[in-house]
């Protein structure tokens, strides 16, 4: 079926591009090994991985791994026939509730599961996402929820609604009112000549099974509430969700949940920070001259690009050791014996803080502009909208936390020390949100961003993690819309980081 965006909606052409998602993803680990047993998600008839068994990766001494740790694939790290612990009412929901969900997505397994794979066979780049926009409307609808293609005027973002009124039965109790909105975001983009090389295609499973479960459990128990599944394009390099968010996408939203996944340790989960990231596109003019008969004649608009990149190297000595500067240097049609008249410089700058990425970003600019004066060419600086650093609630990585540990053995880290970026960010400084990674089994060498991550993005283990990580949203999201006291202090999370960060 051939796919046609209606006029109104937003091109790549209209957009400035952005930064890159998550290029490095591994924290200073603290290795625990009294870690509990883990329950396997059964995955009906799906044969194992035919990858050859992940040795540990050569930079595991610096995070404290050792043989226990390795990841082999086909190979459960956990005992599967351990029966796993019984739901009380210490959860926070009730155990019938946790239960429902969990049945779903056991349920739900082998139709999430093709629906990843289908995913990651169409592989499709920042605001082309069009097979992937079809084929989650078309299951979102399928499981009756009311969807909304092309969001927004965004060609390929989409929204799938559900709400749940309580009935006559339970009156019009205390507990139940007012009823509350839970978000969730499913990423589809993938990567120029990897594909899914960061498992966009788990994300986007991952948000439909969260907000199907969701949904389920709100109708089985009759819990008052709405869950809504935004379709969120362009993490990679346009910031879909900061076009979102600006459009009103998410209000309304008591909080917003979503997950991502990454290499790591075996059953592993993390709530980082995040760092803040801006893209800074460069263009230097020239003026083209015969390389051999008058080179005097021109202004070397490669040579800009070069001082640029020289000083940068420079400016790294006095860089703090979690700021980043990285980029590339772009032409078009150099040849040897002609000066170019004409270099592009696409870099992203990164800190743990907007606060402190805006003052690295004026000396990274000031590299730039000294680059173009010493060399007599003229610069044009335009800077793409930022990634804020992402702030994970800490009410509800805390329930988030307790369910995949009490559920699955999955220990969860909220340290320091890493520096991926995502539009996400943005979404947690307007409201209550987390965004938990979690590892899936990967090669040697083969994080995020990498053409062996994108071929674990599709085993059997990767998609058996991502549900464990979806029932932990799933619970930690109807919480917020059964329990009024957990949603209060969520908000109040929030309202207490907010102050501190503006203090």
């Amino acid at each position: 079926m051939s796919y046609q965006a209606s006029p109104s909606v937003e091109t790549p052409e209209n957009r400035e591009v952005q930064a890159g998602c998550w290029p490095h993803i591994l924290p200073f680990w603290r290795k625990d090994k009294k870690r509990p047993v883990a329950r396997s998600l059964e995955l009906p008839g799906e044969a194992s991985s035919d990858q050859d068994p992940a040795a540990l990766p050569p930079y595991s001494h610096w995070y404290g791994w050792d043989e226990s740790d390795k990841v082999t694939a086909g190979t459960p790290a956990y005992d599967s026939s351990e029966k796993p612990p019984s739901y009380t009412s210490d959860e926070g929901l009730p155990p019938e509730a946790i239960q429902t969900i969990e049945d779903t997505l056991q349920g739900l397994s082998p139709e999430l599961r093709q629906l990843s794979l289908d995913i990651w066979e169409h592989p499709e780049i920042d605001f082309k996402e069009e097979y992937a926009h079809d084929r989650l409307t078309a299951f979102m609808a399928s499981h009756g929820f009311s969807v909304t293609p092309h969001y927004l005027g965004l060609a390929t973002s989409w929204r799938a609604e559900f709400t749940h009124r309580v009935s006559e039965k339970h009156g019009k109790s205390q507990r139940q009112s007012p009823a509350r909105v839970i978000g969730v975001n499913s990423e589809m983009d993938a990567l120029p000549n990897i594909g899914h090389g960061c498992g966009h295609n788990l994300i986007a499973m991952s948000g439909a099974a969260v907000a199907v479960a969701i949904k389920t459990a709100l109708r089985k128990h009759d819990i008052p509430g709405t869950v809504v599944l935004l379709g969120t394009p362009a993490e990679e390099t346009r910031g879909g969700k900061i076009i979102l968010l600006e459009r009103g996408a998410y209000e309304g939203m008591d909080a917003c949940i979503m997950s991502h996944p990454s290499a790591g340790p075996v059953n592993f989960s993390a709530l980082w920070p995040g760092v803040a990231r801006q893209p800074v596109d460069v263009e230097f003019f020239g003026h083209g001259a015969h390389a051999a008969a008058a080179p005097w004649e021109a202004q070397n608009a490669l040579d800009a690009a070069f001082v640029a990149y020289a000083s940068i190297s420079a400016l790294r000595q006095q860089m703090k050791p979690d700021q980043r500067v990285h980029g590339i240097v772009l032409g078009r049609d150099w040849t040897p014996n002609v000066i170019p008249d004409y270099a592009k410089m696409r870099y992203y700058v990164r800190a743990p803080t907007w606060k402190e990425l805006e003052s690295l970003r004026e000396r990274v600019v000031a590299c730039f502009k000294a680059a173009a004066l010493a060399t007599a060419c003229k610069v044009e600086i335009k800077l793409g909208a930022g990634y804020f650093e992402v702030r994970n609630n800490g009410a509800l990585g805390q329930e988030y936390a307790k369910v995949v540990g009490n559920r699955y053995g999955m220990r969860t880290d909220t340290g320091e020390g890493t520096s991926y970026s995502t539009d996400f960010g943005n979404i947690t400084f307007a409201l209550p949100a987390i965004h938990p990674a979690y590892s899936i089994p990967t090669e040697p060498n083969g994080s995020n961003h990498t053409p062996q991550f994108a071929k674990s993005a599709k085993t059997p283990e990767a998609h058996e993690a991502t549900l464990k990580v979806a029932l932990g949203l799933a619970c930690t999201g109807l919480r917020v819309l059964y329990d009024p006291d957990f949603a209060n202090q969520v908000k109040l999370d929030f309202e207490r980081t907010k102050q501190a960060v503006t203090a």
